[in-house]
């Protein structure tokens, strides 16, 4: 049951990268002037031509949202090949997150934050509106990041399950690597205020001292070039 739970996790991984990457060759957004353009994703990624009132304009890329395309690539990279390497699993609920939250990010912004239209600015005026594709962009990135972590956290399940106890969960994991941690932390021996203050005065002699041979030694050297140069 908990295996054919992990291979649907990985599948709907593999399904929602993909509608995301569908969702950035739809509409945008709408730039209006004397009249309303659409502008797919890629488009205003990758700097497309879109014709304004009759005038064609090349558009300035938008970086932004050019790497969220490039994040949203590489996560169903990596869920595809997850199927083969388990070491991806680990990363691909990562880049799903970081870029979701980026795309939401930018869905709940300003669009003329985002969207560069300077090449039609100079000469109309214009403004800028999301098209409902950014929103299912931002939440079908957010849901591939939920589902990959899902199939993280149960194939490391099953994992664990498989070897009796031999390995760890990553929950376990990580609470026994904090355990550790505050355990080291308390052995630190901080020092006093009189040690702190020796050793700050040490320190500063020290820079000094340095300092002043540096000095000296510059000032030996450029007094000899002077003379070879004469």
């Amino acid at each position: 049951m908990m295996k054919t739970v992990n291979r649907i996790c990985q599948i709907l991984s593999v399904i929602f990268a993909v509608v995301s990457l569908v969702l950035f060759v739809t509409d945008f957004a709408t730039i209006t002037t004397t009249e309303p353009v659409k502008a797919t994703a890629l488009e205003l990624a990758f700097g497309g031509k879109l014709t304004i009132a009759g005038a064609e304009y090349d558009m300035a890329k938008s970086a932004d949202i050019l790497l969220c395309f490039g994040l949203t690539v590489v996560g169903l990279v990596l869920s595809v090949f997850s199927f083969k390497s388990k070491s991806l699993r680990y990363f691909t609920p990562a880049v799903g997150l970081g870029t979701g939250i980026y795309m939401l990010v930018i869905a709940l912004s300003d669009p003329l934050k985002f969207v560069d239209a300077r090449p039609i600015a100079p000469t109309i005026k214009y403004s800028v509106d999301y098209e409902i594709s950014v929103y299912l962009a931002a939440i079908a990135l957010l849901v591939f990041a939920i589902v990959a972590a899902a199939h993280l956290f149960i194939d490391d399940y099953i994992e664990v399950m498989q070897s009796k106890g031999a390995k760890r969960t990553i929950m376990q994991r990580v609470i026994g690597f904090i355990k550790d941690y505050k355990s080291e932390v308390k052995k630190i021996v901080w020092p006093g205020i009189k040690d702190v203050a020796k050793n700050t005065a040490i320190v500063l002699v020290m820079c000094l001292i340095v300092g002043a041979f540096i000095w000296l030694l510059d000032l030996g050297l450029g007094k000899l070039i002077e003379l070879i140069l004469k």
